[in-house]
Formats: structure tokens, C-alpha cells, sequence
């Protein structure tokens, strides 16, 4: 019996952020591939090595995890005053199933340093020395985002000493600028409140605040479903029905934020909403042995990914803290100490991050015109990825 042989494709294997994923450029990919579809679904399952019983990712490029089953399509921007657009695809692990439906921030860091390297800004627009000011089109989320990547002797600056808990090496900063990031699927606050009470089978009536800010989330109090606010990745992902309950938070939520009409939906919807929980600062020990104290922080954060406890925090999802802790009366102000503030510092598992956010009421709705973080990128292999020829 024959079998299709391999082929190759160009592609670039980066971390950007606390997350990996595999960089193509969208000229590259096979022709049934350059349009969104079933094709390019499969050819991307095959790439990253999903669905995967085993949950390892032993056949391909992803690390099981959703921090790194992660794939980026990037091209020229068709979009006026943009450089390049950004098309985000998160893949399931056990499941054939690609999600479209939100960003990644942490990738984001590392668009505008491949599109730098890989001939998708124009040559007039980078400066041999200093900063690249790289206007991106984040496509799953119709946003704006500006990169400022460090240039030096006319290629990208990779390498500094800039640290980032969840990542173990220094690295040069690239700081990224959300846009008006609390727009795309509605309003910032879909229930027209900063707090709402809710029906949630195994937790009971929660409060909860809806937000759509860098990707729509759902923050609760940690003490409120049984938790402190300092837990690691083991607590929470080695409990199966402390994980079921957390995917019935979600699916209940999405439906409470019109983002779909039945719980049943969100099995197609893995990706968004994310579910976070918060708590008044307190001493932890991070997941590195890092001692974090109550005094370096202004609130406890951890926040759910692809159904486990992500192991730092998600970019998109810093944002919506950021976003959340601008407004008075969220459960992330309120956990903060409220009041007005134009920048966080949260915990997470692997340690520490600041993130700043302007809001401002408009109209008496609320509304976030800029949201800014400090990340770091690096290429770590470029070359070719091969896939069976029939995989798509």
C-alpha cells in the first residue's frame, strides 16, 4: 500500500510571552490551507500533534499544554494603517477541534518580531537601531495592538535582561499596547453591571464579574467557591471534579454573556470565555519556590485556560484584569481595595505581573481606551515543520 509522503512547510517555532506556538507565514501554507476551513483546521491538528489521547503531543510540535498547543498565521495587513494581521488559532489536545474564537496574548509579543524578520513590514518602516513601532491586526478579535520591538544593527533585538515570571531566561522587553481592547463582542460590562449574581450547578449563587476587555472573562471570588487565591497547578488541575465544576462555571457564564445561548454550546467555544478568580493580596510561594508577599502585590489572580489552571496568566486575560481593576466596584477592584487606579500588580502562579489600563465612563457606559503590558519574545528553531501530505 502506498502512503503520501511528507512535506515540508516554513515555519518559525517562537515563544512570545509564558506561551509557545508555531509561526506561519499565510503564503506558506499549502494552497487548501491559505483559507480558513477544514483543510487548514487538520493541517494545524497535525502540526501541533492533536487530538492526542495520550495528552502528551508525542507526534508533533505542541507541548500539551494550552500554553503551548498554540498556532499564529501572520501576512500583510489588509487593514489601513496596519502593518501585519494576526490570525490566532488555539489547538485542543484531546480533541479535533481548533479554536478561533479569541486571542493570544502572550503570542502577541512575538508578531511584530517575525514580521520584522520574515519581510511582512515594509523595509522603510524599521530602523536599524532603537524601537520598531510594529501596528498589528489581531483578526480573531478585530483589534488594534502596537508592538514596540528593540532593534539592533538592523535585526531584531532578542536578547536582554528583562525578566518575566514564567519564563525562565532574561530577554529583551517588548512592551504591547491593547487598543480599545473592551470592544469586538459588545460592551465591556454585556450584563450593563460591574457585579451580577448567578446560578451555577455545584457552586450555587455566585457573584461575578462579566467582562469584555483583551478576551471576554469571568472573574469570581476565590473565597466564594472554596479557594485562597494562592493555588498552584496541582490544587486545582489534579482534581477532576474541581475541573468539571470549573467548566460548568464557564459554560454557564458564556450563556450570562450572550456569547452563546446553551451550555451545551461552549464545548465548541473552548478558547473564550476565560474563568478567573481573585483575592486579597497574601504571602504564597510560586511555583518556581519564588517567596511573593502580600506587599509586592495589589491582588491574587488565577485563571483557567483550556479547561486547566494556567501556569502564570494568560496576556489577554492580564488585560481584562487590568481593565477590571480600572473600574470601581468589580470583584477585581474590590479585591485590589478599590478606589480609582490606572495600573495592577497581580499574583499568579509563576510570580508577579504589572499591567496598566485607563478607564473612563462614556455615555454612562464604561469603557478602556488603552490597555499596556511589558512581554518578551524569541525565536526558538525556524526551518521547516513536516506533516503526512494527506493530513488535510
Amino acid at each position: 500500500m502506498a502512503f503520501a509522503p511528507q512535506i515540508k512547510i516554513p515555519a518559525t517555532y517562537m515563544r512570545g510571552g509564558t506561551s509557545k506556538g508555531v509561526f506561519f507565514r499565510l503564503e506558506d501554507l499549502p494552497e487548501a490551507a491559505q483559507q480558513p476551513g477544514p483543510a487548514r483546521d487538520a493541517l494545524l491538528l497535525r502540526v501541533i500533534g492533536s487530538p492526542d489521547p495520550y495528552g502528551k503531543h508525542t507526534d508533533g510540535m505542541g507541548g500539551a499544554t494550552s500554553s503551548t498547543s498554540k498556532t499564529v498565521i501572520l501576512s500583510c495587513s489588509q487593514k489601513p494603517d496596519h502593518d501585519v494581521d494576526y490570525l490566532f488559532g488555539q489547538v485542543a489536545i484531546d480533541k479535533p477541534f481548533v479554536d478561533w474564537s479569541g486571542n493570544c496574548g502572550n503570542l502577541t509579543a512575538a508578531v511584530g518580531s517575525f514580521a520584522i524578520s520574515n519581510g511582512l513590514i515594509d523595509p522603510a518602516k524599521v530602523p536599524a537601531d532603537g524601537i520598531c513601532t510594529v501596528r498589528i491586526w489581531q483578526a480573531n478579535i478585530e483589534k488594534t495592538i502596537v508592538a514596540q520591538v528593540p532593534m539592533c544593527n538592523g535585526e531584531v533585538q532578542e536578547t536582554g535582561d528583562f525578566e518575566l515570571d514564567g519564563v525562565t531566561f532574561p530577554a529583551a522587553e517588548v512592551q504591547v499596547e491593547f487598543m480599545d481592547p473592551a470592544a469586538g463582542e459588545g460592551a465591556m460590562f454585556p450584563t450593563g453591571n460591574v457585579v451580577d449574581s448567578f446560578e451555577v450547578p455545584g457552586f450555587g449563587t455566585l457573584q461575578a464579574t462579566f467582562i469584555n476587555a483583551g478576551i471576554p472573562t469571568i472573574f469570581v471570588n476565590a473565597a466564594e467557591i472554596g479557594y485562597q487565591g494562592t493555588e498552584l497547578q496541582g490544587v486545582i488541575n489534579e482534581d477532576p471534579q474541581a475541573l468539571q465544576q470549573f467548566e460548568s462555571l464557564r459554560a454557564h457564564g458564556a450563556v450570562k454573556m450572550g456569547l452563546i445561548t446553551d451550555v451545551a454550546e461552549a464545548a465548541q467555544r473552548q478558547h473564550t470565555p476565560k474563568i478567573a478568580f481573585v483575592a486579597p493580596p497574601q504571602d504564597y510561594l510560586a511555583s518556581s519556590g519564588k517567596q511573593i508577599h502580600a506587599s509586592d502585590i495589589d491582588v491574587l489572580v488565577r485563571a483557567m485556560s483550556m479547561g486547566k489552571l494556567h501556569h502564570a496568566m494568560m496576556g489577554t486575560a492580564a488585560v481584562a484584569i487590568a481593565a477590571a481593576a480600572a473600574v470601581p466596584g468589580t470583584l477585581v477592584n474590590l479585591a485590589a481595595g478599590g478606589g480609582e487606579r490606572q495600573s495592577i500588580r497581580f499574583g499568579h502562579p509563576s510570580g508577579t505581573l504589572q499591567v496598566g489600563a485607563a478607564a473612563a465612563q462614556q455615555g454612562g457606559e464604561w469603557t478602556v481606551t488603552k490597555a499596556i503590558m511589558s512581554r518578551s519574545a524569541r525565536v526558538l528553531m525556524e526551518g521547516w515543520v513536516r506533516v503526512p501530505g494527506d493530513c488535510f
